[in-house]
């Protein structure tokens, strides 16, 4: 969460032109910094991201966010100094489960708000379909979506056919305004670095206070330094097994293949490896060629169920080679 929602009024925009700008700058670091934005809410003085950072680069991110949009509001209305109080909030997330909980709630914001929150459910549905600045539109089929999110990721985890996921994913969204989902809000305030169930938390946790002892400010601990990698050769072996084929058919350019595109999205995930350094690897041109890879399987993924539960089975098995300790 970029922004401080417990102050009213200090609002981050003005009218549409600033968060036409907003957006504006968040699609262009999204493209630097490599990063998987999967939806967005622009609220008056906050905004929700979810997102990925396959190279560990969150913090650079935020800084080169924030500061685009400052010296962009400061001098389009005539102003001096900080406009974000204090440092952005992020939370890491546990699994699938919770990270679709939690999109739920992002979305739903715009209805959380107090000249909103007491109306009928039939009203706030009305507020939240036509609600602008937030990604909720796109993953409902009523808007075109902004070429720097992916919906496709979490729009694959509803059931039914691909047809059928936007409108899924509607009900799964505004079912959350009859049901309140007390296991999820109590997983939100349980810890103000994670969000997950009792053993993520307490592992997160650990390594806070390992990280903490390790430094001299508590403000240099960084959640770059929580994640485990893996080495390269374990994503690749763990991937021949999984989709029954050898190491070198990763490497291999073989027409509407897609393992090349399998292999680059989980050595950047896994290894933190770079695009760049995933192309050399899978013995591909360059880094733009394995952005072409990626956007590629994104649309294989969303139209092949079998590909689907291969992926899903190796994020489980590679997860088990950097699980926190069990208590």
């Amino acid at each position: 969460m970029l922004g401080d929602w417990k102050r009213e009024e200090n609002h981050l925009f003005e009218d549409d032109n600033d968060r036409q700008r907003f957006l504006a700058a968040l699609g262009e670091r999204v493209e630097q910094y490599e990063i998987r934005l999967y939806l967005f809410v622009l609220m008056s003085n906050h905004v929700h991201l979810v997102l990925e950072t396959p190279k560990g680069n969150c913090g650079r991110f935020m800084h080169a966010l924030s500061t685009a949009y400052t010296v962009y509001f400061n001098l389009r209305h005539d102003r001096h100094g900080h406009l974000l109080d204090g440092r952005y909030k992020a939370k890491l997330v546990e699994g699938d489960e919770y990270l679709l909980k939690l999109t739920r709630y992002v979305h739903l914001n715009p209805v959380y708000v107090k000249g909103s929150k007491k109306l009928p459910i039939k009203e706030r549905i009305r507020i939240l379909r036509s609600y602008p600045w937030s990604s909720y539109r796109s993953y409902i089929g009523l808007a075109k979506p902004l070429d720097f999110v992916e919906c496709g990721p979490v729009l694959a985890e509803m059931p039914g056919k691909r047809k059928e996921w936007a409108r899924n994913y509607r009900k799964y969204v505004e079912s959350g305004l009859a049901e309140n989902d007390e296991e999820f809000q109590e997983a939100l305030k349980s810890s103000p670095y994670c969000i997950g169930g009792e053993n993520f938390t307490a592992w997160v946790g650990e390594k806070i206070d390992q990280l903490r002892k390790m430094r001299k400010q508590p403000e240099d601990v960084s959640f770059r330094k929580i994640s485990t990698r893996v080495t390269s050769e374990t994503v690749l072996e763990e991937l021949s097994r999984v989709f029954s084929v050898p190491v070198e058919s990763f490497r291999e350019r073989r027409r509407d293949s897609v393992l090349r595109g399998v292999g680059a999205k989980y050595l950047c995930r896994y290894a933190g490896l770079t695009q760049r350094e995933a192309a050399k690897i899978l013995k591909v041109g360059s880094g733009a060629a394995i952005s072409h890879q990626l956007r590629k399987l994104e649309g294989m993924l969303a139209d092949d169920r079998r590909l689907r539960h291969l992926t899903r089975e190796f994020e489980k098995r590679i997860e088990l080679r950097r699980e926190p300790p069990t208590r």
